[in-house]
């Protein structure tokens, strides 16, 4: 059984699929209920992975922001990591333990009591937690039981060390597949940190400038205020969808910046990431955009986009105002928001921008 469990655990290392049937035959190994992984990285949530009787567990403390906030889960991260499995009460303060709301409102009504866990810090600088659930009937482990689990935590470690890369790697390997369609792009966390980047993208260091804590900004004030705004924003613009115009300058040409939101199975497939940055150049042209294409890639409202494809195709303000039965104010009111929307600060920008060539107007002083 040892050496099956073996091959298993390095099948598993590259089908994740496998995992669960791994933790199972772990349970049996030490006599324990279930198990779990958890790979814990501070620019990703983290990825969790469990036998049927324990994914609940794990599932529903993420969705709560547990391991945020959990002492244990901090405590993890200060604690010297220990050489082997160890049982909890062994290795965590007493308070920690008795201050649990997992094992007080998760796993003690499951007849589940302690646990057995070893933490192992990747040289990615990640964290990688496996754990094996105890039934309180037989809580704590024999030293038997803690030498078989022993006894696989090196293929473990070197298992969950693969999966980590190729966590990565996805990333990477999506911004060179848009490279190899022209885009510049980007793979970021809700919190604005990076995790990989094309050639292309990392060909315009005049327009996407590298900030701390792995972060991206965009050169342009103005465009940067909007694409931090949608970052920062997380289950607002950012989680919707935006983009973000680039007025063209000496060195580099007019551009649209897309933030794109990664969900579902695209979130579980790139490592987590929660947004796609794509950008693509813009071309100039006489002709004047359909009312959907602003309201597409600007978030316009369908009385805002109407409004600016009317001034785009020549119309004055009032004259645009007129033809949409509103308000001159009404108007003004919207071509605000418009300016506000796609970054813009005069109409003749605007227009300049929904024809693809965007003009700069010289800022004026104390802009």
């Amino acid at each position: 059984m040892t050496e099956d469990l073996v091959d298993r655990i390095y099948e598993a290392a590259f089908v994740p699929d496998l995992w669960p049937d791994v933790f199972d035959r772990l349970s049996e190994l030490s006599n324990s209920a279930g198990g779990g992984m958890g790979l814990f990285d501070d620019r990703l949530d983290p990825m969790l992975i469990a036998s049927d009787l324990v994914r609940p567990i794990l599932e529903g403390i993420s969705a709560e922001g547990g391991f945020k906030s959990s002492s244990v889960s901090q405590l993890l991260l200060t604690l010297p990591p220990p050489s082997e499995f160890v049982y909890d009460e062994d290795y965590f303060p007493k308070e920690a333990l008795e201050n649990n709301r997992t094992r007080l409102d998760r796993t003690l009504p499951l007849g589940i009591g302690g646990e057995v866990g070893t933490f192992i810090p990747l040289p990615t600088g990640e964290v990688l937690l496996f754990t094996m659930e105890r039934w309180l009937t037989n809580d704590r482990p024999s030293r038997d039981e803690l030498d078989q689990l022993n006894r696989m935590r090196p293929h473990l470690a070197r298992a969950g060390l693969i999966g980590a890369r190729q966590r990565l790697e996805r990333a990477r390997a999506t911004t060179t597949a848009l490279a190899a369609i022209g885009l510049p792009a980007a793979v970021m966390t809700s919190r604005g940190r990076v995790l990989a980047t094309n050639q292309l993208l990392d060909a315009l260091p005049l327009v996407f400038v590298p900030t701390a804590r792995d972060g991206l900004a965009l050169a342009d004030a103005k465009a940067n205020k909007l694409f931090q705004q949608a970052i920062a924003s997380g289950t607002g613009d950012a989680a919707s969808g935006r983009s973000v115009p680039i007025a063209p300058s000496e060195n580099s040409e007019a551009m649209i910046v897309h933030l794109i939101p990664l969900r579902r199975l695209a979130h579980e497939l790139l490592s987590g990431a929660d947004i796609l940055i794509a950008a693509t150049a813009l071309n100039p042209t006489n002709l004047v955009p359909s009312p959907t294409i602003p309201t597409g890639l600007f978030d316009l409202s369908p009385a805002e986009a109407r409004l600016a494809a009317a001034l785009a195709s020549g119309d004055s303000l009032g004259v645009a105002a007129t033809s949409a039965n509103i308000t001159y104010r009404t108007a003004s009111t919207y071509l605000g928001r418009i300016f506000d929307k796609t970054g813009t600060r005069h109409q003749a920008q605007l227009v300049a921008l929904l024809k693809g060539a965007y003009v700069p107007v010289a800022p004026s002083k104390g802009e």
